[in-house]
């Protein structure tokens, strides 16, 4: 009987110990998840957009070439339902090697 009562003095301090909502949690609310759009591109500089759009592109020159060959695949139903059996470099070999080749 005196083991239960410990016991369930432990339980009753750890819920109230793990429930407690403290200031933190409370954060959330105080902001608006949207934003009015005045402020919609206050985020980033102009300089930051200029900087992403070159990155941007440069990303699409250098792209590699087994990401090439899957875009080029996906385009294709044959070649996409293939390259979900066999992957995308075979797939791709398959369907538009031969095509270059003759």
């Amino acid at each position: 009987m005196k083991t239960l009562l410990i016991v369930t003095l432990l339980a009753a301090l750890a819920v109230v110990a793990l429930c407690y909502e403290s200031h933190e949690s409370m954060e959330s609310y105080e902001m608006s998840p949207f934003i009015n759009r005045r402020r919609a591109n206050s985020f980033m500089s102009p300089e930051q957009r200029w900087r992403a759009k070159i990155q941007e592109r440069t990303r699409e020159r250098t792209k590699p070439t087994y990401e090439i060959q899957r875009e080029a695949c996906d385009d294709y139903a044959l070649c996409s339902r293939y390259a979900f059996i066999h992957g995308y470099g075979s797939a791709y070999n398959r369907y538009f090697r031969q095509l270059r080749n003759n």
